[in-house]
């Protein structure tokens, strides 16, 4: 390594590479330092099974990484990035064979939603149609976002401060369109009782419509190495297999941008940050764990509905009911006898992921952070009930509970894949109440895991972020190249 650089980049995740991206498009000299061997984070797919089988560690479909504007900036189709898109961007089976679709077309979905149809084109014809104007705003820097969001987010807040159990139930009256808001709700991680879980459904269901649900060709290790690809090609340098213990270790840079939770950064460099910063971070809180399966195949999911088959994401759960005391019992400490299980079939679509006549999926659930109980039987049990005759297909499996999970990516405290809970309070306290909350009183240290605004997802915007607030603190606001 070379003794000087302009900034330093601790976490090769979507949003530390993004950030060093943008940095390094700035003119920058940019190291970004990476613990373990492959670069990605969430973002890693590796042969967890058979050989021939590509499996993505963590992430596997990626409706915002198309949407994010900080992505969409970025020439990664110049450097191996491909979208790969299902037919349909996600189903949501019920027993008996049925399922509702959620269709790149609004019309068609709702055509498929029987009596239910017209609510839902009432309910989100409109947030599709404003289209990039409510992505942006909601991905946007608090506590303003651009004005021509405006309009968009007002009528977006109107039904997306619901709680979930209760945006469905006033919309519509029948399972098929009652679960599939429940599926999408449960992405959120929290009680589907809790305030702005609608508002989760509503975006992911938006996404759906506006760019869909893609997976990227041959693994979601293809959008980090996109973005490596891209940071050399612009001067910025990656080391591998360091584990930063102390900010001191790094060497002296004008600005640091810190990919890490709340927690580890309080113990790789507590004492440059003042006491009060200090406390305001130990009040951040993680939220529910996950428990992962993934599987070698010898042959697609036999779905009962056959709109499954169609789908790249499928959410099993049952009815609104079902899902919403699942995901209760999370909150409350408990493991459901029947999880909310979210599932990925990405070799039904991108057929480099697993060999000719076989198939890969993967599947978890939540449960509560650092759980030991095992939830393989319940995820399968659950693939079962809407697809008998899958236990039949299984060749091989890879398991990761919370401690697992952890252990690949040390931001997954505990098993959070979402870098803290995103309950209404971390909403806007992400890490801490702040107008520009990727910024710490230390001078030239700035925040840029999913525990800054905007929150989880492959996306990079919290690394843009970062990014641009160092920028302006340098006097280098609007120097930063926007390739499209």
């Amino acid at each position: 390594m070379a003794d000087e650089y302009d900034a330093v980049v601790v976490g090769a995740g979507p949003n530390g590479l993004v950030g060093a991206v943008t940095l390094a498009g700035a003119g920058l000299r940019v190291l970004v330092v990476e613990a373990a061997d492959t670069a990605g984070g969430g973002t890693r797919s590796a042969a967890l099974t058979r050989p021939g089988h590509v499996h993505d560690i963590c992430s596997a479909i990626h409706p915002l990484g198309v949407a994010s504007p900080a992505l969409r900036a970025l020439p990664l189709a110049a450097h191996g990035v491909e979208w790969v898109h299902p037919d349909a961007p996600l189903a949501h089976p019920l027993d008996g064979g049925r399922a509702a679709v959620l269709e790149r077309s609004v019309d068609v979905t709702a055509l498929g939603l029987g009596a239910d149809g017209a609510a839902y084109l009432r309910l989100m014809s409109p947030l599709v149609a404003a289209g990039d104007r409510l992505v942006t705003g909601l991905m946007s820097p608090v506590p303003m976002p651009p004005v021509r969001s405006l309009p968009a987010l007002a009528r977006f807040g109107l039904s997306g401060a619901w709680p979930a159990e209760r945006l469905a139930r006033h919309h519509f009256t029948t399972d098929e369109a009652q679960g599939l808001m429940a599926g999408l709700a449960g992405h959120s991680m929290l009680s589907l009782g809790s305030p702005a879980t609608g508002g989760f459904a509503l975006f992911l269901g938006v996404l759906g419509h506006l760019v869909g649900w893609p997976v990227a060709r041959g693994g979601s290790q293809a959008i980090a190495d996109g973005l490596v690809s891209i940071l050399t090609e612009r001067g910025g340098e990656l080391v591998l297999g360091r584990r930063v213990r102390s900010l001191t270790g790094l060497p002296p840079a004008k600005v640091t941008l810190l990919d890490l939770t709340p927690r580890q950064i309080l113990d790789l460099g507590g004492d440059r940050l003042p006491a009060r910063y200090r406390r305001r971070l130990n009040r951040f809180r993680y939220g529910s764990a996950v428990w992962k399966v993934d599987w070698a195949l010898d042959g697609p999911i036999p779905w009962a509905a056959a709109g499954c088959a169609r789908a790249g994401t499928v959410h099993l759960g049952g009815t609104l009911a079902e899902v919403a005391f699942s995901e209760a019992e999370v909150q409350r400490g408990r493991h459901p006898a029947r999880p909310y299980v979210l599932l990925a079939q990405p070799s039904l679509f991108d057929h480099t992921r697993a060999p000719t006549g076989a198939e890969n999926a993967w599947a978890y659930c939540h449960v509560p952070n650092g759980s030991t109980v095992d939830m393989t039987e319940r995820i399968e049990a659950q693939v079962e009930r809407f697809a008998p005759g899958f236990r039949d297909r299984i060749v091989d499996r890879h398991v990761m509970g919370p401690a697992a999970v952890e252990a690949h990516d040390a931001n997954y405290i505990g098993g959070d894949i979402s870098g803290g809970a995103t309950n209404l309070r971390q909403v806007f306290a992400r890490p801490v109440l702040s107008s520009a909350p990727w910024r710490t009183p230390a001078e030239g240290i700035y925040l840029c895991s999913s525990s800054t605004p905007p929150g989880p997802g492959v996306h990079g915007m919290c690394g843009w972020h970062a990014a641009h607030a160092a920028l302006h603190d340098l006097g280098l606001a609007g120097s930063s190249r926007q390739d499209a």
